[in-house]
């Protein structure tokens, strides 16, 4: 399996009294990411399925993924929490996206490669994209990339 973790694009900042899972994202973040959705299509990259946390940044994100994304849209729970050993077992297809949130995007990716799930060696920015490839259990993934969210063109 291929499988790209994607933290959600630039969103709107917290404030007090506003759920935070309501956060929606700006323009700036909108247009950062379809960017990055252009290069990842000019580099031959499709999605199966596309796995988003519930939070509305997560969700906003992965509509965003459209013009490369061939299935449909799933909601998860474990997207939107620390990655257990076991939440990524019931993943399908081949070229599969995961868009989550920190601290838990770096966490997963450390427990797929290493078995660790502390991801604070990473560093994994908003709009940013980890792509792995093998089994997504624990330390049975390659990372094949980890590419910031500006000024990646994939195709080359």
């Amino acid at each position: 399996m291929d499988l790209f973790l994607i933290r959600h694009a630039i969103a709107e900042e917290r404030r007090a009294g506003f759920p935070d899972d309501q956060r929606a994202l700006t323009d700036k973040g909108r247009e950062r990411f379809q960017a990055i959705v252009q290069s990842l299509g000019r580099a031959g990259f499709r999605f199966d399925q596309v796995y988003h946390s519930p939070w509305l940044r997560a969700l906003q994100t992965a509509e965003l993924l459209a013009p490369i994304h061939d299935g449909r849209l799933i909601s998860t729970e474990a997207l939107a929490q620390s990655p257990r050993p076991d939440s990524f077992a019931s993943l399908e297809g081949e070229r599969v996206a995961c868009v989550g949130h920190e601290p838990w995007m770096s966490d997963t990716l450390s427990l797929l490669t290493t078995g660790n799930p502390n991801g604070t060696w990473l560093r994994f920015k908003k709009g940013g994209v980890a792509w792995l490839r093998g089994h997504p259990s624990p330390a049975s993934m390659e990372l094949r990339a980890l590419l910031p969210p500006r000024g990646q063109d994939l195709s080359r």
